[in-house]
């Protein structure tokens, strides 16, 4: 631990026991939204550290003549409601723009709930399947694949499975990669309940499991 706390001490600090923290620590277990969250305020440490933390103490979280490679089926998998979503280069901190690989689960507006809204803009690809991208401010509109657009992400956006097959979008976002994955909580921002599962894949596949 960079601060020097125990196992059993980070475990007083976030209320979780000691053989979960132990098992995450080691990669061998995925957690919700929530618990991240706890993990996060217990350490006192930012949301995005959690992802790369040996990269934020090498750095300094100072970007520096720095590169990434991600491999095909590799990078951080966030699990949401609406969005199964992969990160690459999620060990790069203060990241000047997000590239996130989204596979699209709500298919109508009621699924998806609130739309989503965060600062910056943000440029998408459709990469395989039919999208449907609703805004505040513009009329629903029928993306496929090969189609793209690029709009100021701080307006209400929804982007949704249209058709029988996946949909799959390549975004790329101007915003901090915490605040990001803040907004794609969705609307139950008062329920820190696992709307989100996290599964630490920097380096390996990111395999997703689905948890009761």
């Amino acid at each position: 631990m960079r601060k020097g706390w125990t196992l059993a001490e980070v475990s007083h600090r976030t209320g979780l026991p000691v053989s979960t923290l132990s098992k995450i620590e080691n990669g061998k277990m995925s957690l919700t939204y929530d618990k991240l969250a706890r993990i996060s305020a217990g350490l006192e440490v930012d949301i995005a550290e959690l992802f790369s933390p040996r990269a934020a103490i090498a750095n300094g979280g100072v970007p520096s003549g720095r590169r990434s490679i991600t491999r095909a089926g590799q990078g951080q998998a966030i699990e949401t409601d609406n969005y199964d979503h992969l990160y690459p280069a999620s060990e790069l901190l203060n990241k000047r723009f997000v590239p996130i690989v989204a596979e699209l689960r709500a298919r109508t507006l009621a699924e998806f709930g609130e739309l989503i809204r965060h600062d910056g803009e943000e440029y998408a690809f459709v990469l395989d399947g039919t999208v449907e991208f609703h805004s505040e401010l513009y009329a629903p509109v029928i993306l496929h694949k090969g189609d793209s657009i690029y709009f100021d992400s701080g307006m209400g956006h929804a982007y949704l499975a249209a058709g029988t097959g996946p949909s799959r979008v390549l975004s790329i976002c101007s915003g901090a990669e915490s605040q990001l994955i803040e907004a794609m909580r969705g609307t139950r921002r008062e329920e820190a309940v696992a709307t989100a599962k996290v599964a630490p894949a920097v380096g390996r596949n990111a395999t997703r499991k689905r948890r009761a």
